[in-house]
């Protein structure tokens, strides 16, 4: 068997000190800086979570004002959704993408970086709030009119709120534009888009996504900001404006913001799924219309968040949201299909894929609830929607980004990540995740309304024991997040070597070293099939032959 020969001089290694990394072009680098920084905004939102827990345990006001409980409440929903949902899967796209395909680089390794550096200004710009007088914005992550405006937000928190959001915007098309070019022009000899790797095409069908919804939400911010500031009447109904205006410009990015969430999520799944199966991907071209399927579709049923607006086509809105409830269901039906009568190991990796699997389809089945209009306005702005919610968004994102730093930590890093330690993360983040949102759909159900500080105004004590135990499951969540904290710092320092391949998997990442070199590979095998390196693995040798 052949392969591509693609030993070169490497020049000087690259530096380990601090100039090096923010002076870097290298894709590798770039990704790591993605992830650790959305990593950090994870952690101090994830902090703000248990501290609004901790205040909603009780009745009454016990830790804070209502004003600082709905500035933490802003500051939470867009750490996690804007500055850590959608950068977390950039990251691990801008470092595996190119390993994937048989790439040197990125098509554009010097916009790539600018792509980073905008994503961490506008965070910090909407961190800065904080140093502000007033402090961060008490309008909510989705910002609506009026709250929005004046006189009801008109501190410089608000405007630090708006112009950051707007800047990481900017920074996410830059680096849909790079990954685009990247897989469609950057593909290795052999490497047909049918033979790409499943988590290749999520990131590539994400970063389309992207370029259709984000502009959307930025000329949003715009023209928030513009009536903030200069009076313009966009948004104020007393002025000619209307504020469902905004809820249609923000809702077509954030309905198709849960699938480019989610799109790199099935695409994690989809690998690791086969690799510990010891099967190909049962149905890959199905999966591969699936994605695009589900991709569009999420662009047609933005307006059932607005179904109690009483301004949008309810009758269309339901269809469409029932709709793509197919495409997503065929994705779990070739996944059971892969696992059925393999060869199923259950390392780290493979608990989580189990656990998104189990967990998301309950996140899915209440969304075909919640796309009824009759059971929509009996629970709309209630803890359904809030567990609704976080069972697709925190449940697809966390258990698929967990079960993909455990399996490529080792061709990120050469070591591997504690597998003991790692099944206890996994039973504490399952049984935490559980604890805490599950009680949140009886609670929605039984009329607690979202977003308000003191539910003792609408029914005394009888939500506190619901309540309370939401809050010990967040608290099981934060001890789980501290568990691989320290799973990642021990393995990183002393973690066992892990070898080229430690999982016997089957894409390109795997046919270079741990960590991969400058130049990301030495050779190449010829790509014959979307398994590239199980044909190497399992390719007949000389004494085959004979």
């Amino acid at each position: 068997m052949t392969t591509t020969d693609l030993t070169r001089p490497a020049g000087q290694p690259a530096g380990s000190g601090l100039v090096d990394w923010i002076i870097t072009v290298d894709h590798k680098r770039v990704g790591l800086l993605y992830v650790v920084t959305a990593l950090g905004f994870f952690a101090v939102g994830g902090g703000l979570a248990l501290v609004m827990r901790t205040e909603l345990a009780r009745p009454e006001l016990q830790l804070m004002t209502a004003n600082t409980y709905n500035q933490l409440f802003t500051m939470h929903g867009t750490l996690m959704v804007y500055l850590f949902s959608v950068p977390i899967f950039t990251g691990l796209g801008n470092y595996l993408v190119p390993l994937q395909i048989g790439a040197a680089d990125v098509a554009f390794p010097r916009l790539n970086a600018m792509s980073y550096w905008l994503f961490l200004l506008g965070g910090l710009m909407v961190l800065s709030s904080w140093a502000v007088a007033g402090g961060p914005a008490a309008f909510s992550w989705t910002a609506y009119p009026p709250l929005s405006l004046n006189p009801y937000s008109s501190g410089t928190g608000g405007d630090l709120w708006v112009l950051g959001l707007a800047v990481s915007g900017v920074g996410s098309v830059v680096g849909a534009v790079n990954l685009i070019a990247t897989i469609l022009n950057l593909r290795m000899p052999g490497m047909s888009m049918f033979r790409l790797p499943l988590f290749t095409w999520g990131i590539l069908v994400t970063q389309l996504m992207i370029l259709l919804a984000f502009p959307v939400l930025t000329a949003g911010l715009a023209l928030l900001f513009i009536e903030r500031r200069l009076g313009a009447p966009y948004f104020n109904p007393d002025l000619g404006g209307n504020p469902v205006l905004w809820q249609h410009m923000f809702w077509f990015f954030g309905h198709p913001e849960v699938y480019i969430v989610i799109m790199p999520a099935f695409g994690i799944i989809s690998e690791l799924v086969q690799v510990f199966s010891r099967k190909p991907i049962f149905g890959y071209r199905a999966l591969v219309f699936a994605f695009f399927a589900i991709a569009s579709l999420s662009f047609a049923v933005w307006a059932h968040h607005m179904f109690t607006t009483q301004a949008v086509n309810v009758l269309w809105f339901m269809v469409m949201s029932f709709l793509i409830g197919v495409p997503t269901g065929i994705k779990y039906f070739n996944w059971i299909a892969t696992m059925w009568r393999g060869k199923l190991r259950f390392p780290t990796p493979m608990l989580f894929c189990v656990g998104f699997m189990f967990t998301f389809l309950i996140g899915g089945i209440t969304g075909i609830f919640l796309a009824s209009p009759p059971i929509d306005f009996q629970v709309h702005d209630t803890y359904y929607v809030v567990a609704h919610f976080h069972y697709t968004m925190l449940a697809a994102l966390q258990f698929a980004l967990f079960a993909g730093i455990y399996f490529w930590f080792p061709k990120v890093t050469g070591k591997m990540l504690s597998d003991r330690l790692g099944r206890w993360h996994f039973w504490l983040w399952f049984v935490g995740f559980w604890t805490t949102f599950l009680p949140q759909f009886q609670l929605g159900l039984d009329g607690m309304p979202r977003r308000v500080v003191d539910y003792a105004l609408y029914a005394p004590h009888a939500w506190t024991s619901l309540n309370e135990l939401s809050t010990l499951g967040s608290y099981i969540l934060g001890a789980a997040g501290v568990l691989f904290a320290w799973n990642l710092a021990v393995s990183l320092r002393r973690g066992e070597p892990a070898g080229d391949d430690p999982w016997q998997a089957n894409s390109l990442e795997w046919a270079t070293t741990s960590p991969p070199p400058a130049h990301n590979f030495h050779w190449l095998p010829p790509v014959t099939s979307e398994r590239p390196v199980f044909d190497l693995r399992h390719a007949p040798t000389d004494a085959d032959r004979s």
